[in-house]
């Protein structure tokens, strides 16, 4: 086969094609049968090119073209704001709603340890003598705990949280997939440092404070901390004891639902790193900031036992709706 009369004979198509992927938003009826025509006549003509083994480079420029042009003709990547309202309706709550029995449990011990650990910094002297010297525990129970929540502006200081707890959540996930041990320390290292500031607050009679400064922001704050590492742990239970279903399948089914939980997480946090950041320290009033605390939790535990309920019961699951099981390349 002569290539360069080839590639001259056939370019003038691939070129239209090209205009008419660009343009995919503004076609009229005939142009998108002439952009499934040309679709396929390139499909065609990528198969006789990479048959022949020559230039990869034209091969690969040919395949994106296909490709993108697949992706017009079928939607497959063509966002809209109903796969948005989709996925904060349906998605993300059915995913939560499915592994509420994860998360209410890892929240349970979560909470138990850290109140244990700070009934017994607030009972033990010597636990106390051990976290720091007189000075420096007397200067955080009157000073450094409040001062820790107005010592930067609102803005920039929700934003730090916000980044932070993202990333607490983030690791939760992450190291959930390495047989559930990583996750499991990052929660209950979260969880000793609470206990072990709130037993040092009530040592120094401070309970009110530490309650009336850490239930507005930590309520939802927690919550999402605590989902993100049961999500992780049931990635890595799901790797040791798949069920019924095959590892690798089971596996990629709870990761991909998992992604999902990730990005739904990243928006709770930043509710609850506002409420940190101009609430917080910023509300004096302690039964209203409490109270927009509550308020946040409730609408979430709301949000997910009623969206993520009937969803779940549609059959909705999280992992990702007709995933393809190939991808097309030459038509």
């Amino acid at each position: 086969m002569d290539l360069d009369l080839f590639i001259a004979e056939r370019r003038p198509a691939w070129e239209r094609l090209q205009t008419l992927v660009r343009r995919h938003r503004r076609l009229t009826g005939e142009e998108i049968d002439e952009l499934v025509d040309l679709y396929q006549r390139v499909g065609t003509d990528l198969s006789v090119l990479r048959s022949t083994g020559h230039d990869p480079t034209l091969a690969g420029w040919l395949s994106g073209l296909v490709a993108r042009a697949r992706a017009v003709i079928t939607g497959a990547h063509a966002g809209s704001w109903r796969d948005f309202t989709r996925f904060f309706t349906r998605v993300f709550p059915a995913t939560l709603y499915r592994l509420r029995w994860w998360w209410l449990a890892v929240t349970a011990v979560n909470l138990a340890v850290a109140f244990g650990v700070g009934v017994w910094i607030a009972t033990t002297p010597e636990a106390q003598t051990a976290m720091g010297t007189p000075e420096e525990i007397r200067a955080y129970v009157e000073h450094d705990f409040a001062n820790y929540y107005v010592e930067h502006p609102g803005a920039s200081f929700a934003a730090l949280v916000w980044t932070n707890n993202a990333w607490v959540a983030a690791q939760s996930i992450i190291f959930g997939a390495f047989l559930c041990l990583p996750a499991v320390y990052v929660l209950l290292l979260n969880s000793l440092n609470l206990g072990m500031a709130g037993g040092l607050m009530a040592a120094h009679g401070k309970t009110d404070i530490f309650f009336g400064l850490i239930l507005p922001h930590g309520l939802l704050e927690l919550t999402a901390v605590f989902i993100a590492g049961a999500v992780g742990i049931r990635i890595g239970w799901t790797f040791l004891a798949p069920g019924p279903r095959p590892r690798v399948q089971a596996v990629g089914e709870e990761t991909r639902a998992a992604m999902g939980v990730a990005l739904g997480l990243v928006v709770v946090l930043f509710v609850s790193g506002l409420i940190e950041g101009f609430v917080t320290g910023w509300v004096h009033i302690t039964w209203l900031r409490i109270g927009i605390g509550v308020a946040a939790e409730a609408c979430f535990l709301l949000y997910v036992f009623t969206l993520g309920r009937r969803a779940a019961q549609e059959g909705e699951t999280g992992d990702i709706a007709d995933a393809p099981q190939t991808v097309a390349v030459a038509g």
